[in-house]
């Protein structure tokens, strides 16, 4: 999810909720403790040199169990990261705490924001001979003849 289309659903809802991966919420007391700008610059396994840049937001489950951040109030806060960084439409990246900081993509489901698993991939496949689609092999085409390893067989 891009900065504008967070921006756009905070314009529209009551109250900013956060819903992980396994259907839990993450506290209503929640802080937003970061809004940063994120510059990546990497070499893939093929040896491109790359650069990814992401919005990361970081969520903090405090004491204070009065606190509840209004949809206003992180607006401002992203306008501000906006003006002060410099900050542009980029993918946001969410991070939160569990066991260990964990980063999350995000969405939303109409209701609430929901953090997404993220995944890992090889940004270099045509060097790495990884094909791009698991090879169909139909069995009827497949060697027939008889293993030595079935019942009655002499391998044992």
């Amino acid at each position: 999810m891009k900065l504008s289309q967070v921006k756009n659903i905070l314009k529209t809802v009551e109250a900013v909720n956060f819903n992980l991966p396994d259907g839990t919420t993450v506290p209503e007391h929640f802080h937003v403790t970061e809004v940063g700008l994120i510059t990546k610059t990497f070499i893939d396994c093929g040896g491109t040199v790359r650069k990814e840049n992401v919005i990361n937001f970081q969520l903090w489950d405090a004491n204070d169990f009065e606190h509840r951040l209004k949809p206003q109030k992180l607006l401002n806060i992203i306008e501000l990261s906006e003006k002060i960084l410099g900050i542009e439409d980029f993918e946001i990246e969410v991070e939160y705490q569990a066991q260990t900081i964990g980063k999350y993509d995000l969405d939303f489901n109409g209701n609430d924001f929901v953090l997404l698993n993220k995944q890992t991939a090889c940004l270099a496949q045509d060097q790495c001979g990884i094909p791009t689609e698991k090879p169909k092999v139909r069995l009827s085409e497949m060697n027939n003849e008889p293993s030595c390893c079935t019942p009655g067989g002499s391998c044992c």
